[in-house]
């Protein structure tokens, strides 16, 4: 309440429009604040978790372990080296499925996995393979220290990228990026895909290694993550800038490499011909990061979100290695040629490990271009900025957004403020089509499942009872 001969310097309004447009009309200062009431039946779990004496030095500590990582590429090398992966064993993006449940483009990678692998001779054959489950086991690419993008099929023949933080020696594997369209991790299988991952297993990964292993000092993910963003890519569907960086630094070893001159030249331009090659890079240096803060009791802060196709599912730092789970959704955006909504999967990758770090969409305005790429407009992505800050704990300052002052993009999620506000993580992704065999459709911009918030708030308040009992 102001006195009469107090002046008004201004006046913050939440909730319905219409006394902020009042007090516009008479050139009152207003402050409009996007207030929502908390998600339906989380009053109480938020009224726990808030007052839990461990949250706040909990969430310090994770974000403080994320911020402090630097993600090193240390080697190139198949999976069945480093992650012991045997014949017939095959991970996948996103939390466990069985092939029941699994989507068309799912079905798709893991078919044309095993035919890579010589289980059979026709991709099609591997469909009575899984269905009896003999001698095949499917497992998240989580579970192993791993990402992958979309489907995230990786078999024991495919190479993979190998970062670590120099710290403590915590390691995340990736596999190597196919570049777009018709492509394995979006459930393409065709003879073409299959002569494409083979030439990757013989000749790229091979090559890789040897130029990872002879760069005059080693890469530094995290740093060019941060020259990306300044760049104007965000790391996730916007790549260009990362993969130029990644060709300089590889470029002198790869010339010296003991490789004959034309497998190098073509190197050279498949990794050119490929923006999203750095993609596969930027997730397990987001993963080692992330993982940093797991397992830190009390804390609130999501360490993955991942989706199958089928299901969407997110960790917490706070309750080990539990997965909540919800539907996953059809992303809203742009398609290829004459595919429509109706031929888009629901939403399936790891690479929504991105944003979970604060890059891919949590910094669509650092890269207003990738608006044509998933749809929306450029002021959405700035507005989407501001607000995915609002259910973040930290800035990341290595990874500064200059158009926005250089604010640093807004890094872990935390889940009491997800269900607090109602405002819900913005990825952008790309479409895989519902079929196997097809494709990619599109791309576009898409959230989780809301449910998923609550359930891991609930998880992290009865623990919390659990401890305080």
């Amino acid at each position: 309440m102001t006195s009469s001969t107090s002046p008004v310097t201004g006046i913050a309004s939440a909730g319905a429009s219409i006394f902020a447009d009042a007090l516009d009309a008479q050139a009152v200062p207003v402050t409009r604040v996007d207030w929502r009431p908390p998600m339906d039946g989380t009053e109480s779990d938020l009224a726990t978790v808030a007052t839990d004496p461990l949250r706040q030095e909990a969430n310090r500590r994770a974000a403080e372990a994320v911020l402090g990582v630097q993600a090193m590429v240390v080697d190139v090398a198949p999976a069945s080296e480093i992650l012991g992966l045997e014949k017939g064993q095959f991970l996948h993006a996103g939390p466990p499925l069985e092939w029941a449940n699994a989507s068309g483009p799912m079905r798709g990678a893991l078919m044309g996995a095993a035919a890579l692998e010589g289980m059979v001779d026709d991709p099609q054959d591997a469909e009575a393979l899984f269905q009896s489950g003999a001698n095949v086991s499917l497992e998240p690419c989580h579970h192993r220290n791993s990402v992958g993008p979309m489907a995230g099929v990786v078999s024991p023949s495919m190479w993979m990228w190998v970062l670590e933080d120099p710290a403590d020696g915590r390691r995340a594997y990736c596999s190597l990026n196919e570049g777009l369209g018709k492509v394995l991790r979006y459930g393409a299988y065709s003879p073409e895909v299959l002569s494409k991952l083979r030439w990757m297993s013989e000749k790229l990964g091979p090559l890789l290694k040897e130029a990872v292993g002879n760069t005059a000092e080693p890469i530094n993910a995290t740093s060019i993550l941060g020259q990306m963003l300044q760049m104007g890519d965000e790391a996730h569907n916007r790549n260009r800038a990362g993969t130029l960086m990644l060709m300089r630094d590889l470029a002198p070893a790869m010339v010296q490499s003991s490789a004959d001159a034309a497998d190098v030249a073509e190197t050279f331009a498949f990794m050119g011909g490929n923006d999203h090659f750095f993609l596969n890079v930027a997730m397990p240096a987001c993963k080692v990061a992330m993982d940093a803060a797991r397992g830190i009791e009390g804390s609130s802060m999501v360490v993955a979100m991942a989706r199958n196709g089928t299901e969407f599912g997110i960790q917490v730092a706070g309750t080990d290695d539990e997965w909540f789970t919800g539907p996953a959704q059809i992303a809203d955006g742009l398609f290829l040629g004459d595919y429509g909504p109706e031929d888009a999967n629901p939403d399936i990758g790891d690479s929504a490990i991105t944003e979970t770090i604060g890059i891919g969409g949590f910094s669509m305005a650092t890269a207003p271009a990738i608006v044509r790429f998933v749809g929306g407009s450029v002021p959405d992505a700035f507005a989407t900025t501001r607000r995915m800050g609002e259910i973040t704990l930290a800035e990341n300052n290595r990874w500064a957004i200059p158009v926005m002052e250089f604010m640093g993009a807004p890094t872990g999620i935390d889940v009491s403020k997800v269900c607090r506000t109602g405002i819900l993580p913005q990825i952008n992704t790309g479409m895989a089509g519902r079929v196997a065999g097809v494709g990619q459709v599109g791309a576009g911009l898409v959230n989780p499942p809301a449910e998923i918030f609550p359930a891991a708030l609930a998880e992290l308040a009865r623990r919390t009872r659990a401890r305080q009992n």
